[in-house]
């Protein structure tokens, strides 16, 4: 068996078991009944050859479908419900930033220490991944935490993982993406805690996301329309992430990252009611790592850990 290292992995592989039993057990019924008929009803025998009453037909007909249709519902059932926890990302975890290109995995710690096809992360730590990409569809996908999510070009995706033993555990590109997808690998270390906390205290440290988007604000003018004493009238940002906010055609969205990436590269595409479409766009201008620490910033007004400038 695949090791196995997440809080996850033992509901997945207790599903996978299930499965694997309960088609094991509908191919020996069905292949005991097509053995048994064969012989029974061989060129020669005396066996009943005729017509069966209607009624045996009938309910043996309603019978079988109606026994298979529970059975379906059953399994989907508990799978869903051993499934569902994974789909509730928890809040308070380690983010951890993911941008995927042809051909490589670029992460970024909340401290703005970056990796390449590689991710350190502390066992028994909730981690959760905000991820996009580059260019194509990638996959991000861990077989020995059980986990496996596409990471999409122009939107944010997000999954999460709690490991629950030390150690090299390979990740791989799982879904087919060009030429080099057989090598768009990488190694997630899992350490503990204590030493996770020496490995990140030795690395080379940038500005953290939020601190980098805060200067790529200033950098590309979004402090003139959004800053403190701006002249033009544009919407304000602190306390703008995951809220309601109400666009100019009269639907509401919420201010989650994606909302936020399409402000930044396609602002005409979702006007905020009772302001006016002149913010200029950053598609091409701003990369994708760049918008990554802008939305990384955009989150931190709300969280109350810096202010706009």
């Amino acid at each position: 068996m695949l090791e196995s290292a997440s809080t996850i992995a033992p509901s997945v592989d207790r599903i996978f078991w299930v499965l694997v039993g309960l088609s094991v057990v509908i191919m020996t019924v069905v292949g005991t009944l097509v053995l048994s008929f064969a012989i029974k009803y061989r060129a020669g025998t005396k066996a009943y050859r005729g017509p069966l009453p209607d009624w045996m037909s009938r309910e043996v007909e309603i019978g079988w479908t109606v026994a298979t249709l529970f059975v379906a519902l059953f399994v989907f059932w508990w799978a869903v419900s051993a499934q569902l926890p994974h789909f509730l990302l928890p809040k308070r975890a380690l983010e951890i930033h993911i941008v995927a290109k042809q051909w490589m995995w670029k992460a970024q710690h909340p401290e703005g220490v970056r990796e390449i096809d590689a991710l350190h992360i502390p066992q028994g730590v909730p981690v959760r991944l905000e991820m996009t990409s580059q260019d194509v569809i990638h996959s991000f996908g861990v077989p020995a935490f059980r986990i496996k999510q596409d990471v999409l070009p122009g939107r944010y995706t997000a999954t999460w993982f709690e490991a629950t033993k030390a150690g090299d555990y390979h990740l791989f590109c799982t879904e087919y993406c060009g030429t080099d997808h057989a090598r768009m690998t990488g190694t997630i270390t899992v350490m503990p805690p204590e030493s996770y906390a020496t490995w990140l205290a030795a690395q080379p440290h940038g500005e953290d996301l939020a601190g980098e988007g805060a200067q790529l604000f200033t950098k590309f003018g979004c402090s003139g329309c959004h800053g403190a004493g701006a002249r033009v009238p544009a919407p304000p940002l602190a306390g703008l992430y995951d809220r309601p906010v109400t666009l100019a055609d009269g639907s509401t969205v919420t201010a989650d990252e994606d909302y936020l990436r399409t402000s930044i590269l396609r602002p005409e595409a979702q006007v905020v009611a009772g302001y006016p479409s002149v913010m200029p766009s950053y598609q091409g201008v701003a990369s994708e790592e760049q918008v990554v620490a802008m939305v990384a910033y955009i989150k931190a007004l709300e969280q109350g850990r810096s202010e706009a400038r």
